[in-house]
């Protein structure tokens, strides 16, 4: 193994950056949504993307309330407040006891975690960042969700703390981007991105190899045009079909065949060839293990896909 190079994954970087291990803590608060789900911008979600529109029983489970920049005062926020503390609390003690004392990032994670009045946005992360070895924050959101003012904010917080935002790039590819009801134009997403990047801010974006229409080609360009807006980091997910989305329909009806593994791990291993010193990796690949899953069915076992993906770096001299 020693004459393997290491792939800069996001564990490495935060133990060469802090010398300890740092942990992301993800965190899911009720009420906040999309602009694509909720008419704003697009009807019905991303074409992947499990949603209302789509399933009773997510509307049932699911609060009526939902966050936008306009509303002028939530209601809800003491109750956001404590679930983002107790999911932060059972979270680092399930951490703690797995793997002892370490230093955690609160990455908020599900739907558009800036598309929420900015007071909101400041209750939410201020109380995050005052959780004990809490040492900064990653926000997943959209670049149209963005603003020079909640810019300019994470860029004061990150004074003294590590902060990141994710952005979910999928592809830079228009027609794509139309196909899979994005809401969002390539041109938009390279604005913000360099926005963001000439603020001082660190950047992850997140690509979908295996999305309608698109070879090999197309997504590697897409990989290349990431690198070239001097992201920090990376996340890599294969496209798979859940239940209750607009591609369940599409891959029902025989429109839309998912990628192969095969074609995934040469994809990702290509990728990471090219890639330039001092650009992490966080993800390399997705899964899930349940009956919402309709393909492909080698997305069901996220073991087996890190054992053939690390095989695959192996022979090109990479230790994952």
């Amino acid at each position: 193994m020693s004459d393997l190079k290491d792939v800069l994954t996001i564990g490495r970087y935060f133990k060469d950056k802090f010398g300890h291990k740092v942990y992301k803590v993800p965190i899911s608060i009720s009420g906040f949504t999309c602009p694509n789900i909720d008419g704003t911008v697009a009807k019905g979600g991303c074409s992947f993307c499990e949603n209302d529109s789509f399933s009773p029983n997510l509307q049932e489970r699911r609060p009526k309330f939902k966050l936008n920049p306009n509303i002028n005062e939530n209601p809800y926020l003491d109750n956001q407040l404590k679930q983002l503390e107790m999911q932060f609390i059972a979270t680092r003690d399930r951490l703690q006891n797995k793997f002892g004392v370490g230093k955690f990032i609160v990455y908020f994670q599900s739907f558009t975690n800036t598309y929420a009045p900015f007071s909101t946005l400041k209750a939410l992360y201020e109380k995050a960042l005052s959780f004990d070895n809490v040492i900064g924050l990653s926000i997943g959101t959209r670049t149209d969700c963005v603003t020079d003012e909640i810019l300019d904010y994470l860029v004061d917080l990150s004074k003294d703390k590590e902060i990141w935002i994710e952005y979910g790039i999928q592809s830079f590819y228009d027609e794509t981007l139309d196909t899979i009801n994005r809401g969002d134009s390539a041109e938009n997403m390279r604005y913000w991105i360099k926005r963001s990047k000439e603020k001082g801010l660190n950047v992850c974006g997140h690509l979908i190899y295996g999305l309608p229409g698109e070879n090999q080609e197309m997504m590697l360009e897409t990989f290349k045009q990431t690198v070239e807006l001097d992201v920090d980091s990376i996340k890599f997910h294969p496209l798979y079909v859940v239940k209750n989305t607009l591609l369940t329909n599409e891959y029902r009806k025989g429109r839309f065949t998912p990628i192969t593994e095969e074609l995934y791990i040469d994809t990702v291993v290509k990728s990471i060839k090219d890639l330039p010193e001092g650009i992490s990796i966080q993800r390399i690949t997705a899964g899930i293990d349940d009956d919402t899953l309709l393909s492909p069915n080698w997305c069901r076992d996220k073991h087996t896909q890190m054992k053939n993906i690390r095989l695959a770096l192996e022979k090109e001299g990479f230790n994952y």
